[in-house]
């Protein structure tokens, strides 16, 4: 059975906090799958994460440049956007074994195409919400 975290969301005070707590559970795990619907807060929760790695950058979402690199403490951190490809194709054009290979941290909005090229060593990241709350579940694979 796979290690997983389950911790519900209440305000947006405690991402940094809860960012921190999921970068510790992940270990030296550096590829994270998000799957959540539209405006759950995936790129608000991969802000933070690159922020609890030391980035200082400028955030913002990769949708139409598909992935964004930030510099962090321990190197490069990327940030995928992955919403408008089309198949695993594109991102082999891409070039994301570089990126997989890197060592870097990965943070991965809309995985159905990567999942091919992650097999095992990635935290998946399940946001569920309704009208009054956010809960989340990362597992480790």
């Amino acid at each position: 059975m796979n290690p997983s975290l389950e911790l519900p969301l209440n305000h947006l005070n405690e991402l940094p906090d809860l960012a921190k707590f999921i970068l510790t559970f992940a270990g030296s795990t550096r590829h994270f799958l998000f799957d959540a619907p539209m405006g759950a807060g995936k790129t608000t929760l991969i802000k933070e994460f690159c922020k609890s790695l030391g980035s200082e950058d400028n955030f913002s979402s990769p949708s139409y440049a598909i992935v964004n690199e930030y510099a962090g403490k321990e190197g490069k951190v990327f940030h995928f956007d992955l919403y408008r490809l089309k198949s695993s194709t594109e991102l082999l054009d891409l070039g994301i074994e570089d990126y997989l290979n890197s060592g870097s941290y990965c943070f991965f909005e809309w995985p159905e195409h990567v999942r091919q090229f992650i097999d095992r060593d990635y935290v998946k990241i399940e946001i569920e919400m309704n009208e009054n709350y956010r809960y989340l579940r990362a597992t480790k694979f």
